[in-house]
């Protein structure tokens, strides 16, 4: 059986460009050569020290950045010949958590917009159903349904990293 997730040779270069002429004088490579599968129903979590990669590979992978080299698969789909509504199409069905859930949310939006908005955009789910799909997901991660109604900063690190998990 093949992964659901292949990666091959995954590696991101960085330019260092002079400041005069903004000549290119070399690179910094952030990942080099990332070799990666992960089967249907595993959980993976990325450890490393800071500024090891760890989200500079998780960016790569959704394509939230570009790759300089290598390869992703989904599903046996090659994620880096999508773009536009296909691209939209594939990333419905993987997320990324990163370590500072804060960021990941937008400080205007209370939580229940904030969890509602992926599944509008990727039409998972319709305006009249919000109040129910908001309150299952945040059961699933086992905070209570009020908390739909209250803002980003209201809550503390492990909450928002339980949100950015349900949002997910």
């Amino acid at each position: 059986m093949s992964p659901l997730l292949e990666v091959r040779g995954l590696a991101r270069e960085f330019p260092i460009r002079s400041r005069f002429l903004r000549r290119r004088l070399g690179a910094v490579a952030a990942v080099a050569g990332v070799d990666l599968d992960i089967a249907a129903g595993e959980t993976v979590a990325l450890v490393g020290e800071s500024g090891s990669g760890k989200s500079t590979l998780g960016r790569m992978i959704v394509r939230l950045l570009e790759p300089s080299h290598g390869s992703i698969h989904f599903r046996g789909e090659d994620l880096l010949a999508l773009s536009g509504r296909d691209l939209r199409r594939a990333r419905r069905h993987f997320q990324v958590v990163f370590q500072d859930p804060y960021a990941a949310l937008n400080p205007r939006l209370r939580i229940g917009e904030a969890l509602f908005e992926p599944l509008l955009i990727h039409g998972m789910a319709h305006r009249k159903e919000r109040q129910a799909r908001v309150a299952a997901l945040l059961d699933e991660v086992g905070m209570p349904a009020e908390a739909a109604l209250r803002f980003p900063h209201e809550f503390s690190g492990g909450q928002r990293q339980r949100i950015g998990i349900a949002r997910a």
